[in-house]
């Protein structure tokens, strides 16, 4: 008999977690609570509630969450402030929503008095290990089930004749074959795997694509944008202010029209295979794009250099399920501290699939100094006779080894 009498279930009302609910009732004879988190994905949530009520929860044990203003707030924005990119090229997009979801788990199991949570990841994936990593550094005593490391339902024939058998509602489109690929969303990105794309030297299918358009079929005329930042978030598009998701969702709008942020990529990941998927990331794209050039004339170089330096670790601490890790509020922290400066507005031009900066400026912080930089006369404010012992200082080790290289 489990000493588990209530359990929090990731819950989307999809084909993966509608069995999981019935499973764990019939595995562990435990009360279940269903947990949807809106976080952008663009779908409507209320037939989760329908399912999850028709699989015998009772209402007060249904929550369906909107997180969109929490997730870009207090985890999008903070990851792009430090420039975050894994691998060279993308933007953690399903990485960066896992913790949120892991943190709610956690709040709705203590206000229900359950004693596990329990997800659908498979255990192949990364989201396993963020989802657990996530919820035992705030719950130290939570207990986890992962149906995907348990039971034996390990192929979609499988599913399907277990929901069959136990008269769980399957949706038209698991009867007739099923998506054909496993996706997720947020407002963030969206992301594309499996089927077609599991072979790495094929071509995404055009019509795969759902956030944006082809840049070839983007529009012939460039739209240009200023994006206004305040301590390195964005807070206003075209003299407009926004809230954050609201500033996300139209970057996503505007970038997807102009056919940008699109990724096809091969990631290694934690578990140790690597994996090929597309992504969509217009608005994610554009800020990052703008983000750095408002950083070009507000951070101290060195500053701006160590943050390139520090930024691999960061992407990695998110990938890998760390957000809510020591190092990780630390490397936040300074991060933050540097972004006190980062004042001001820049101007991008969208064009067929390009995000192209053509101007940025900081009325208090820019440390851009036209009379210093010119090529024309500054009048003395750089004496350029300085940088001759600059550079014979910064020879002298060369030229030491040079001379011992030639005495040899």
């Amino acid at each position: 008999m489990s000493d588990i009498k209530k359990a929090v279930l990731a819950y989307s009302g999809g084909l993966d977690t509608s069995v999981i609910l019935k499973w764990l009732q019939d595995t562990y004879q435990c009360e279940v609570v269903t947990f949807t988190a809106d976080v952008g994905q663009g779908e409507e949530l209320e037939p989760a509630r329908a399912k999850a009520l028709q699989m015998g929860i009772t209402p007060d044990n249904i929550y369906i969450d909107d997180l969109r203003e929490e997730f870009v707030r207090d985890f999008v924005f903070p990851m792009f402030r430090a420039n975050t990119v894994y691998e060279g090229e993308y933007l953690l997009g399903t990485s960066i929503a896992r913790p949120l979801i892991a943190k709610r788990l956690i709040e709705i199991a203590t206000m229900t008095g359950a004693q596990a949570i329990s997800h659908g990841a498979t255990g192949k994936g990364n989201d396993q290990v963020r989802f657990e990593l996530g919820a035992y550094a705030l719950n130290p005593n939570i207990k986890v089930i992962a149906p995907w490391r348990e039971w034996d339902l390990l192929s979609r024939e499988k599913l399907m004749a277990y929901a069959e058998k136990n008269g769980i509602p399957i949706d038209m489109k698991h009867k007739q074959g099923g998506s054909p690929y496993s996706m997720d969303a947020n407002l963030l990105h969206i992301s594309y795997e499996g089927r077609h794309l599991e072979d790495p030297a094929a071509e995404a299918e055009a019509s795969m694509w759902r956030w944006t358009v082809s840049p070839e079929d983007a529009p012939n005329q460039a739209e240009y944008l200023d994006l206004e930042f305040s301590h390195g978030d964005i807070v206003a598009l075209n003299g407009t202010a926004m809230s954050p998701a609201t500033v996300l969702a139209k970057l996503n709008q505007l970038g997807g029209k102009h056919g940008i942020g699109r990724l096809d990529l091969v990631e290694n990941r934690y578990v140790g295979m690597k994996s090929r998927g597309c992504y969509e990331t217009p608005g994610g794209t554009i800020m990052l794009k703008a983000h750095r050039a408002i950083e070009s004339i507000t951070l101290d170089r060195e500053v701006a250099h160590l943050k390139d330096d520090l930024m691999p670790r960061y992407a990695s601490m998110i990938y890998n399920g760390y957000w809510w890790s020591p190092e990780r509020r630390a490397l936040q922290t300074l991060i933050d501290h540097t972004q006190s400066t980062v004042n001001g507005w820049v101007r991008v031009k969208l064009y067929k699939g390009n995000v192209i900066v053509v101007g940025r400026d900081s009325k208090t912080d820019s440390l851009f100094d036209s009379t210093i930089a010119t090529f024309e006369d500054d009048k003395g404010a750089y004496d350029q006779k300085d940088a001759a012992g600059f550079i014979k200082l910064n020879a002298l080790r060369l030229r030491i080894a040079a001379n011992l290289k030639h005495r040899k």
